[in-house]
């Protein structure tokens, strides 16, 4: 719907001379993640990002088909990962092509006139369609939504619905191309922010729900039997709904969903708006973002056929991107305060990354992160994935403390973040015959829990399962060593594992008293 090796060596001729649709090797299905998973990681996705190629300004939004990554945004250039602007770049304006596999720029380079805020492909892979502020695509006049074929790259002759104002939203299906954002009209014909037009010949349809102010976000049920809605209306299908909404398919009228009472009614001080949507099996997902003091920035999850309320998380910072992968659901934004969800506290610093467990809401152990370095100051703005990857489009100009701009990817290769080292135990023989072992815990951006392994020399004396976030001081365990001859000189250090990756301390020596 949306919205490492390194590659310094490959130039700009390198980028001209790619594969229209490159032909890599085939990417495997993702593995659903759980909290234990065997990997080395908590999440579906490792926190490590993988190298793919930057931009010069905001990503709005990623979509995927195949092996190929669609990207719209503000940028008028691409170039290598560690690279700084200008170093080996390419000219690709406001859209561009990537490889999924490798992260590199295909051919794919149409030149659109103006910022592209929405992306999407066609189920089959065939299509894909792109909204924003534009008037012309390769010279050839397509007023703000604009379709191309896959495979060669071209613009699709014909297809050419005149918006009047800005889409900011898209959702393709077998026959249909749902649109919505700021517009008032479609082909001349009054469409106040949301329309429906033909995928074969662009033609306007019917369909006409009428919102009252603006969408942000559109999908589909899995069965094809509701359209979910998210923007700052308050009236939308003929019914008073604010923010979020279920639409028939066929007539446009709003269903009652339940759902959107979560979602603080518009006043003077609080405008939560829905900024995306993401639709699972059974379940919907709603983002918010919130204007106001206080108000609304979280995340829920709603049954798609009845629209009753599952969960809802009431994280402060406004959500822009969701994505549902296995049984996590991944949020893009400036979340800073999660307290009332029994996460971080407020002033412990801008969480950009996280996780929610699709099923309960509660936050997972996923603590990648990026800067809000942009113009905008946002962050992730928008997700997509093919099923073992996650690629976060955005405001940002580092990932993990890295230098890497616009764009990145995350993916379920194995062995993720490894722990960070422990220091070295504190060692004591106040007792004869003893010594007494004192071990800090240490983070893992990939996991909550964390095993502990002390050693006497290169003998294991015991093991501990210990919890730690970054928002919390390190816990302390102490153990003793018992048994022990005195007067000798003993060393001891701590290992510690995710399940995959293991850090070992400094050793320290005792003399047993």
């Amino acid at each position: 719907m949306k919205k490492k090796a390194v590659l310094g060596a490959v130039t700009a001729a390198a980028v001209i001379a790619a594969a229209l649709v490159p032909a890599g090797p085939a990417v495997e299905a993702a593995t659903e993640g759980t909290s234990s998973a065997p990997r080395g990681f908590g999440a579906s996705m490792s926190s490590v990002q993988q190298s793919s190629w930057q931009t010069n300004a905001s990503v709005n939004a990623v979509a995927v088909a195949g092996n190929l990554v669609f990207a719209g945004g503000l940028f008028t250039r691409v170039r290598p990962p560690g690279k700084a602007r200008g170093v080996g770049d390419a000219a690709r304006k406001y859209f561009a092509v990537f490889d999924r596999t490798t992260g590199v720029p295909t051919r794919f380079a149409p030149k659109v006139n103006g910022p592209v805020w929405s992306v999407a492909t066609s189920p089959d892979g065939k299509r894909v369609v792109i909204g924003g502020d534009f008037t012309a695509v390769d010279g050839v006049a397509r007023s703000r939504v604009a379709m191309f074929d896959v495979a060669t790259g071209k613009l699709v002759a014909g297809w050419d619905p005149a918006v009047s104002y800005r889409v900011a939203a898209l959702k393709i299906t077998g026959s249909t191309v749902y649109v919505g954002g700021s517009f008032g009209t479609v082909d001349r014909v009054v469409r106040n922010r949301i329309a429906a037009v033909s995928l074969s010949t662009g033609a306007l349809l019917p369909w006409d729900p009428d919102a009252d102010d603006d969408v942000h976000a559109i999908e589909l049920s899995a069965d094809g039997t509701r359209v979910f809605v998210g923007g700052g209306f308050t009236s939308i299908g003929g019914r008073s709904s604010h923010a979020l909404a279920m639409l028939s398919p066929s007539t446009g009228a709003a269903y009652a969903m339940p759902a959107a009472a979560a979602i603080p009614p518009l006043s003077p001080g609080c405008d939560s708006r829905v900024k995306d949507i993401e639709v699972q099996g059974n379940k919907v997902f709603a983002g918010n973002a919130g204007a106001g003091m206080g108000c609304y920035d979280g995340v829920l999850a709603a049954d798609a056929k009845t629209g009753k309320l599952i969960w809802q998380s009431h994280c402060l910072g406004a959500t822009e991107a969701i994505k549902a992968i296995g049984n996590w659901l991944y949020k893009g934004s400036h979340a800073h305060d999660c307290s009332a969800d029994g996460g971080f506290p407020d002033k412990t610093g801008m969480h950009h990354l996280l996780v929610h467990s699709t099923i309960t809401g509660k936050l997972g152990p996923w603590f990648p992160n990026t800067d809000a370095g942009g113009k905008t100051m946002v962050g992730p703005l928008s997700f997509a994935s093919g099923g073992n990857d996650l690629w976060a489009g955005g405001d940002f100009t580092t990932v993990n403390g890295v230098p890497q701009e616009g764009l990145t990817r995350f993916t379920n290769t194995p062995g993720g973040a490894a722990p960070a080292q422990p220091a070295a135990p504190k060692v004591a023989s106040a007792r004869v015959s003893k010594v007494t072992i004192a071990f800090e815990t240490v983070l893992d951006r990939d996991n909550i829990t964390l095993t502990y392994l002390v050693y006497r020399g290169s003998t294991r004396i015991g093991t501990w399962s210990r919890t730690s976030n970054s928002w919390t001081k390190p816990t302390v365990t102490s153990v003793t060593d018992s048994g022990l001859t005195s007067g000798q000189t003993l060393s001891y250090h701590v290992e510690v594992s995710d399940g995959r990756n293991v850090r070992k301390s400094p050793t320290v020596k005792v003399k047993v008293r």
